[in-house]
């Protein structure tokens, strides 16, 4: 029997079991990144994006066509992260603002709402690139057009023959962007588009997985959460693991590089350190047995500690709430007058406490805890500008994975005038903040920070996480690995050759000032003495250092 008409519950039942198998297949989604970097997240973004407005479906009861269309689209609008995210976001909201007309939609419908679908993400890129998640979402349009007018009536047949024609169009995008081909991927973006239709595929013939809402992605309205602990709900890591053990003489000597190699594989937040005949370990883990069985291959275990770090948070939450109930009997809370509006005040987004520390210094009001690895939602920096008693309020995404949501962000505040300034790295943040002229108009001030971004000149110093070439640059796993504004600087086994060749690209005849700002896996003795080592080949040139403490990039650096 054939399916001619969605209902709301159908609908429903097909968008929760794709947001599901979206969520079931965002690793490897993640995987296709281009860049070899540790923090490759389009899956994730898109995952939480899908994710966000999976739960406002899932809360509705008996739903009316514009209860559904509402919620997907509002949902996925302010749950919106990553430039995946926010196409995927205006994709959804591009389809739903033609089914919310109807009280239920057959595939006529079904082809108006996606070429309206693809119309406004086209519309929300400023540079739309073919080859791109995109291009597989314009495929699906034309394969539903196509099908609608030549007669067709079943949706099970549209979805079957969508999902063939997207795939083939996927396997296509290396042919549309070099770089994709280079590096052996197609285009993650797409992939996870295919993936929520092979859920909504599921859902339509009730073989979707059941949706569920893992209690650490619920959060109470207009809540804000730590970075560490979005990570945490997100990535998986449910355990803390700390291992002490006694190294044995005769067992292979444990080189702290290579047991980080092993522990990024497994899990974030590693660190080692090995004090005489001592090993100790630290990660965030899913499996604990793992980093023991490591830890045993060195010699004699000396203490092991596992958290669940869900309960251990869970019980200070609760432990914290009891204290506040407390107050709120004993000592009533006295309102303190409200100041008066400031005319301009300032958002940021930055990892690493020395960084965030560096924008509250030059005057940022709210510090987004994110970035490379963990960007924000839009919902996220429309709370943190509504923390801002200001009339206009800037914000710096200082990440070009975060500008979109920045300006999505902008498109739904209604109470302040938010400016995105387009910052693409920290360096870029900071130049743009000292940039800003008290006197100066709002237009003026946009105009001049948003120039000084362009004279800024950034690289930073991570590790590949697999062998792949990019720019005709060879690179393997587990090698110093420098990523420049427009694509990898340099790439070595040795990372003060790796800073100094980053150097060579990135400064020219009138840089001035390098600033380095160290991350959280470098100590300052070691930073001092790679300082040294600039100093030492540009000695007519200002090197400054600062803390960075930022996570996965062992160096930010600028030229300017």
């Amino acid at each position: 029997m054939s399916i001619t008409v969605l209902t709301p519950e159908l609908l429903s039942k097909m968008f929760l079991a794709g947001a599901k198998n979206l969520e079931l297949q965002k690793e490897h989604i993640n995987e296709l990144n281009v860049f070899p970097v540790p923090d490759g997240d389009t899956g994730t973004n898109m995952t939480l994006t899908v994710m966000s407005a999976a739960k406002e479906v899932h809360e509705l009861k008996d739903p009316s066509m514009q209860d559904f269309c509402k919620a997907v689209s509002s949902g996925s609008l302010r749950g919106a992260r990553g430039n995946s995210g926010v196409i995927l976001s205006q994709l959804f909201r591009g389809f739903t603002k033609v089914a919310k007309n109807y009280d239920e939609i057959d595939v006529a419908a079904v082809s108006a709402a996606a070429e309206k679908a693809v119309e406004t993400a086209y519309k929300a890129v400023m540079q739309p690139k073919e080859g791109t998640i995109l291009t597989v979402a314009k495929a699906m349009g034309e394969k539903t057009r196509s099908y609608y007018e030549n007669g067709g009536t079943d949706i099970e047949e549209l979805i079957v023959q969508v999902k063939e024609h997207a795939k083939k169009v996927l396997d296509q995008t290396p042919d549309m962007l070099p770089v994709l081909k280079e590096a052996g991927v197609v285009d993650s973006g797409g992939a996870g588009l295919i993936a929520i239709l092979e859920g909504f595929y599921d859902g339509l013939m009730g073989k979707g997985i059941e949706f569920t809402l893992d209690e650490e992605t619920e959060t109470k309205a207009g809540e804000t959460r730590k970075f560490e602990e979005i990570e945490e709900a997100h990535t998986g890591y449910l355990y803390h693991t700390t291992v002490a053990v006694l190294f044995d003489r005769n067992a292979s000597s444990p080189e702290e590089k290579d047991i980080l190699r092993f522990l990024r594989g497994i899990g974030s937040g590693e660190a080692v350190t090995v004090d005489g005949k001592t090993v100790n370990i630290a990660v965030n883990t899913n499996d604990p047995g793992m980093v023991l069985q490591k830890a045993v291959s060195f010699g004699e275990l000396l203490d092991v500690t596992v958290v669940n770090r869900r309960r251990s948070r869970k019980a200070k939450q609760e432990k914290t709430e009891n204290k506040e109930e407390v107050k709120k009997v004993e000592e009533p809370v006295k309102q303190a007058p409200a100041e008066p509006e400031k005319e301009t005040g300032f958002v940021t987004v930055a990892a690493g406490a020395g960084i965030s520390e560096i924008f509250k210094n030059l005057g940022a009001d709210a510090v987004i805890e994110g970035g490379q690895t963990m960007n924000p939602s839009t919902d996220d920096i429309l709370t943190a500008v509504s923390s801002v008693n200001a009339k206009n309020v800037f914000v710096l995404p200082n990440n070009k994975n975060i500008i979109m949501a920045a300006e999505q962000a902008g498109n739904l505040c209604e109470d302040k005038n938010i400016i995105v300034i387009p910052s693409k790295t920290i360096p870029q943040g900071i130049t743009a903040l000292i940039a800003y002229v008290t006197d100066a108009d709002i237009e003026s001030n946009k105009a001049a920070m948003t120039e000084a971004v362009g004279e800024v000149k950034t690289g930073e110093i991570t590790y590949a996480v697999r062998d792949t070439s990019i720019d005709g640059i060879e690179i393997h796993e587990g090698d110093f690995m420098a990523v420049g504004d427009g694509g990898i600087l340099a790439d070595g086994k040795d990372i003060t050759e790796v800073m100094l060749g980053m150097l060579e690209k990135i400064k020219d005849d009138s840089t001035e000032v390098i600033s380095i700002y160290y991350g959280s896996d470098v100590t300052e003795a070691d930073a001092e003495a790679m300082k040294e080592k600039v100093v030492e080949k540009y000695p007519d040139i200002d090197v400054e250092i600062a803390e960075g403490g930022q996570p996965v990039y062992y160096y930010i650096v600028s030229a300017e």
